[in-house]
This record gives C-alpha cells, sequence and structure tokens, in this order.
C-alpha cells in the first residue's frame, strides 16, 4: 500500500505534464518574442532568463521591457507588475478550494507557477485536483517559458543590428495585439484604456510625475473610475 503511494503521485506528474503540453507550446511563441525585445532594451542574458524565473508573468515581462526603455525606477516597476498580477491571489484563493490538503510549502510552489491558462486548466477539473497533476502541469508551462525566453534572446543576438533596434517597435504592436481583442469583448475595458491612455498623456506631457509613475497613477485612477461608474449603474438599475 505504501509504495502505490509515490507510484500515484508519479501517474498524476506525468498526467500533469501531458496535459500541460499544449500550453507549453503556446508558451514558446510569446516567450521568444520576449527573449529578442528583451535583447533590444539593452538586458544581458541573464537578466532576461532571470525576469522569467522569478517574475514568470508575461504581460508584466512586456510592461517591464517597455518601462526599462523609459528608464523608470524600481519603485514604479515593482507597483505595477503588483497590480497586473493582482488576480493571481485570487485564482490562487479558487485552486486551494479545489486542490487536495497539502503542507503550505508545497502550496507556495504551486502557487507561484499558476497563470491564467494553467487555472483554467486545473479549475475545468470536476474531481480534486492533486498536487502532483498542478507541479507537472506548471513545472512544463515554467520550463517552456524560461527556456525559449532565453532562446528569444541567443536569437536576437544573431540578428543584424539595424534589425534588433528596429525590433522596439515590435514591443507596441504586441500591447495592441494583447489589447485588441479584450477591446471587441467589453466596453468597460475600451473605457478603461482610453481613460489610462488619456491620464498618462496629461501625465508625461505636463510632467507632474516621471513617465513611471504616470503609468501607474492613470492605471489606478482609470480603473478607479470605471468602478465608481459601473457601481453607479448598478445601483441605478436597482433603484429602478
Amino acid at each position: 500500500m505504501e509504495a502505490s503511494v509515490p507510484k500515484v503521485k508519479y501517474t498524476e506528474f506525468r498526467r500533469g505534464l501531458q496535459e500541460g503540453m499544449s500550453i507549453a507550446i503556446g508558451y514558446a511563441p510569446i516567450a521568444l518574442t520576449y527573449g529578442l525585445l528583451a535583447k533590444t532594451t539593452g538586458l544581458t542574458l541573464f537578466e532576461s532568463v532571470l525576469m522569467s524565473l522569478v517574475l514568470y508573468a508575461g504581460a508584466s515581462q512586456y510592461i517591464a521591457l517597455n518601462m526599462f526603455a523609459l528608464g523608470t525606477g524600481a519603485a514604479e516597476m515593482i507597483l505595477t507588475t503588483f497590480i497586473v498580477n493582482i488576480r493571481h491571489f485570487l485564482m490562487s484563493a479558487s485552486l486551494n478550494e479545489k486542490v487536495e490538503e497539502e503542507v503550505p510549502w508545497k502550496k507556495a510552489i504551486y502557487a507561484f507557477g499558476v497563470t491564467d491558462e494553467t487555472f483554467s486548466v486545473a479549475a475545468t477539473k470536476t474531481e480534486t485536483v492533486s498536487t502532483g497533476y498542478l507541479f507537472g502541469l506548471n513545472l512544463i508551462a515554467y520550463m517552456s517559458w524560461v527556456v525559449f525566453s532565453g532562446v528569444g534572446f541567443g536569437i536576437g543576438s544573431g540578428l543584424p543590428q539595424v534589425l534588433q533596434e528596429s525590433m522596439a517597435i515590435a514591443l507596441y504592436a504586441m500591447f495592441i495585439g494583447l489589447l485588441v481583442p479584450s477591446l471587441k469583448k467589453s466596453a468597460k475595458v475600451a473605457c478603461l484604456a482610453l481613460l489610462a491612455a488619456v491620464f498618462n498623456s496629461i501625465f508625461v506631457f505636463s510632467e507632474i510625475i516621471s513617465k513611471g509613475w504616470a503609468i501607474v497613477v492613470a492605471t489606478l485612477l482609470s480603473a478607479i473610475l470605471v468602478e465608481i461608474v459601473e457601481t453607479m449603474k448598478r445601483r441605478g438599475r436597482k433603484e429602478v
């Protein structure tokens, strides 16, 4: 009986690896692009891969590259990353109700590896999710992101200097590519993006605050205003 326990855990781990393979494949081109852009912003290979190892958050890493290019300070970058990734608290809390009982340090490890994609796969399971399964699912996705970040940087190093410099434009194209699908689905997101752009432009051109803090403050202000309007609309419907 005792010998069968490790075997069951390995089986669950292997199942997680298998079901996470599609996520790993999907991460590859995005991580490659991140590596390419990291090279153009002046980061070293070590710094680029370290960010993927420690931060492991696609959108935040792209934002960080843009802030690096603007010469933003560490405090602004940390706060922006926290705001962008705050949803992970909710995802981890939700998974905690679905995953088998486990010691806190193991929970901390698999919580670090939770992304939008791995959460979606695990959350759709009707049965209790095992720790071994989550470790396998998160590990294959994590390794893909880290490895292809380094590969992308290596490819970028081999490109002609003129092409490396022009890749900086791809960073803005990437942001547009991430934003447009959300704009089509939700008017709320469109209003949020428009307000943030307006606030950021005002702060930058008036030079009230630095460019780094302009992004943070514009994001917070637009989010607060949109939520206030949404709350007032809900109250209005209830009164009617």
